[in-house]
């Protein structure tokens, strides 16, 4: 039935910072910027990936009302939302490194595991990231 996931989608509290972060430091690229007056549809993906999006998506209308926007921004900035990214990266201690010195701030440094090496870092909103240097 269904051959391919197209989206994914994480609630955050600044599209603009978002921005910031999700291309200026982690190195995404913009796949769609649009703003169709009710929201501001803003999408991200791995260079050279189009075909799979983030929409990087500020709670509010017409999704939710008001009060349980409010809800939700303040789930988002306790890291209690549950959306997770996991990316990979051909090398993970490199990555680690590239994206320290760009002020990224990590939850925990790169490890090695059973799959591979991986660490994990939270955006300016607290949502959880995590990229793998998958075993060969």
């Amino acid at each position: 039935m269904f051959n391919a996931i197209t989206h994914s989608q994480i609630y955050v509290l600044d599209q603009d910072e978002a921005l910031d972060f999700y291309v200026g430091k982690l190195g995404l690229e913009v796949n769609t910027d649009i703003e169709l007056g009710f929201m501001r549809w803003l999408t991200v993906n791995v260079p050279g990936h189009p075909e799979r999006e983030i929409l990087l998506e500020k709670p509010g209308a017409p999704a939710m009302s008001e009060e349980t926007a409010q809800q939700v921004r303040d789930l988002v900035t306790k890291g209690a939302m549950g959306g997770w990214l996991i990316f990979t990266t051909d090398d993970c201690r490199k990555t680690y490194e590239t994206l320290l010195a760009r002020g990224v701030e990590f939850t925990e440094e790169p490890t090695d595991r059973p799959y591979g090496t991986d660490c994990g870092l939270r955006d300016p909103f607290g949502n959880r990231l995590r990229f793998t240097q998958p075993k060969a």
